[in-house]
């Protein structure tokens, strides 16, 4: 495991593609509107993406409407062509599909963006799961894979818009392992106006999915699609 006495790039600072270039992100559960802005404005600029969902035919179809050379297969599939696999399926389905996609994603990188949330007539609540977030559950049911936390603020409504030139917003990057984080922050920033922070270790992953209870507080009452900002940096 890494520590934390490596000084980072500051936030925002252009990053070569460098080794990303060749990587796949695949998008599990990319049929969503999450996954599918992600795939969008990765494959936008210039990564290699491939959505996967429940069924090959939903994540094809998906993938041809994106366009951008995006590919579309099943979950299991896209987890097995992906270097880094993010997860973007609805909470109720994080744990079932995470525990039948062990097997392929064992040795990859997980970037959970699942958000714990639950609705009621007073609008969005913070759930909290008994592992303590979403990642932490990730993490427990993906013993072999390498799990950090990104992606929970980001409006999926702004990384579909394709008259939106750049994406204003900060990324917040939790995880055990500075590689991996730091990685993760710059796959965040090949999207134009995006910041990749580092944001703590996964323990404190609760945090970061909770806000988004608050953003869409923010985002109803003044009909915005509002994203988060870290000042001082």
């Amino acid at each position: 495991m890494n520590t934390d006495s490596t000084a980072p790039a500051a936030p925002g600072t252009p990053q070569p593609a460098g080794d990303l270039a060749g990587l796949v992100v695949g998008l599990l559960g990319g049929t969503g509107p999450q996954g599918r802005g992600l795939a969008y404005r990765l494959a936008r600029a210039g990564q290699r993406v491939v959505i996967g969902s429940r069924t090959a035919r939903r994540a094809a179809d998906a993938a041809s409407t994106i366009g951008l050379s995006v590919t579309g297969t099943d979950n299991a599939e896209a987890a097995r062509l992906s270097d880094i696999v993010i997860v973007t399926v609805p909470w109720d389905a994080h744990a079932a599909t995470l525990q039948a996609l062990r097997g392929p994603l064992a040795g990859k990188l997980v970037v959970d963006s699942v958000n714990p949330l639950g609705f009621d007539e007073r609008g969005a609540f913070a759930l909290r799961p008994e592992e303590g977030s979403a990642a932490e559950q990730a993490a427990a049911l993906l013993p072999d894979s390498r799990v950090t936390a990104a992606f929970h603020h980001v409006s999926a409504t702004v990384l579909s818009d394709p008259e939106a030139a750049s994406v204003d917003t900060d990324v917040m990057v939790l995880g055990d392992d500075r590689a991996d984080t730091d990685l993760v922050a710059r796959l965040a920033e090949r999207i134009p106006g995006v910041r990749g922070i580092y944001g703590g270790r996964l323990r404190n992953a609760h945090q970061v999915e909770g806000l988004v209870a608050n953003l869409i507080s923010v985002n109803r009452r003044y009909k915005t699609h509002a994203g988060v900002r870290v000042s001082g940096l």
